[in-house]
């Protein structure tokens, strides 16, 4: 149950998002008169800076979610026909179920331009489904009768939404759950298409929740290893500062890495690395485990004893060393009956090889309170080196 939760963690803020926007739409407080423009510009404002954030970060579907709503924002806002808002209702989730159908390009050097043209077609689409009253009558028909939502609009949305929690999954990063979410927020907004307080509340917080998205995304990208999601060395340096008396640091590396890369190719290389940072995450004692660069990692244990954090340190080592990864072989043979016949019985035959890891731990605890954490790194260091010098596969303190 521990481990959806954490996945889900980015969920929680566009959730928060919504239902506050929810709660302010039910609780029905008119805006005073001196605030009315929000209505108007402020979604707008919100949108906006969404898109250029988008394109800051260089993001092509958060950009591509956020220009469809403020484009839809606006047309809405400025052509009242229910014609306008069927066709908003339509383009803006079409959009963005084609930008989660293509592969992630960016938005930046070029990306966007293919995307800026799509939109600057569906508004001269809008603009001649204006200047042609004829075309008002098509809103009748079953499949686009609206307000709320017409069922085209509906079947678009649920593909659209559908397409972006598949792209979600399953890192769920902050920027891929911020589209799903700037999207619902969206279809709300449209729901309430007849109550001008209502949509234009949601369609700030679409605005707000890919803000937020895309703010937490840097910060993850800034701060967490993107090979084996633990933070990063950067995020090390952040709590090394903030460190105070009472605590045990460790230093972890991989046993024999540069042979893993030489003989079984990075590939390995990066999975062994996954594998040992696995385990280093689970470590008991409150610790925090970081990729402090290489095959090399540090863990940081708050409010424990030398005595405490060697326990936590052999058990994580032990668990390490016990782990079999299995690997397939270069040479497996293609057809599964083939290689049912070459298959035989024991760790090292068929078509996958068994290999083992293990590493060598030093750790340190700081000789007095003034004393620099990263002096206390360094001795945790100089600890690792005795333990690679005793053999490794050992803790030494």
């Amino acid at each position: 149950m521990i481990e959806p939760l954490r996945l889900l963690k980015p969920a929680w803020v566009p959730i928060g998002i919504l239902a506050a926007t929810a709660l302010l739409v039910w609780l029905g407080k008119p805006l005073p008169a001196t605030l009315a423009g929000l209505r108007t510009w402020g979604p707008a404002v919100v949108l906006f800076a969404a898109v250029a954030l988008a394109w800051w970060f260089n993001r092509g579907r958060s950009l591509v979610v956020a220009a469809s709503i403020f484009c839809g924002f606006v047309a809405f806002l400025n052509f009242p026909p229910k014609a306008i808002y069927t066709a908003v209702a339509i383009l803006v989730p079409l959009n963005a179920l084609a930008a989660m159908i293509r592969p992630e390009q960016g938005a930046r050097h070029g990306a966007a331009i293919p995307w800026l043209l799509l939109l600057a077609l569906e508004a001269g689409l809008i603009w001649f489904i204006m200047k042609n009253p004829q075309l008002h009558s098509l809103v009748d028909h079953w499949l686009l009768r609206s307000p709320p939502l017409p069922l085209a609009g509906r079947l678009v949305f649920a593909a659209a939404f559908a397409a972006a929690v598949w792209r979600a999954w399953p890192e769920f990063t902050p920027a891929q759950i911020g589209n799903a979410g700037a999207l619902a927020a969206f279809y709300l907004a449209m729901e309430w298409g007849a109550a001008p307080g209502a949509h234009a509340a949601f369609m700030a917080a679409g605005g707000l929740v890919l803000l937020v998205a895309l703010l937490h995304e840097s910060h993850r990208l800034a701060f967490r290893d993107q090979l084996t999601g633990l933070p990063s060395r950067r995020a090390l340096e952040e709590r090394l500062r903030s460190l105070r008396a009472g605590y045990v640091i460790a230093m972890a590396d991989v046993d024999h890495f540069k042979s893993f890369n030489d003989q079984h190719g990075h590939d390995i290389g990066d999975q062994v690395l996954k594998l040992v940072a696995g385990r280093l995450a689970e470590v008991g004692g409150g610790a925090t485990a970081y990729r402090y660069g290489g095959e090399e990692f540090c863990v940081i244990f708050p409010g424990q004893s030398l005595a405490e954090a060697e326990r936590h340190l052999q058990a994580v080592r032990q668990a390490i060393e016990g782990y079999r990864m299995a690997v397939r072989r270069e040479d497996r043979p293609k057809k599964a009956k083939e290689g049912e016949k070459r298959r035989g019985v024991g760790e090292d035959s068929g078509s996958t090889k068994v290999l083992s890891v293990t590493v060598s731990i030093g750790f340190a605890a700081p000789a007095d309170e003034h004393a620099n954490p990263v002096h206390v790194v360094k001795a945790a260091d100089e600890a690792l080196y005795r333990a690679k010098q005793g053999g490794r596969n050992r803790v030494a303190g």
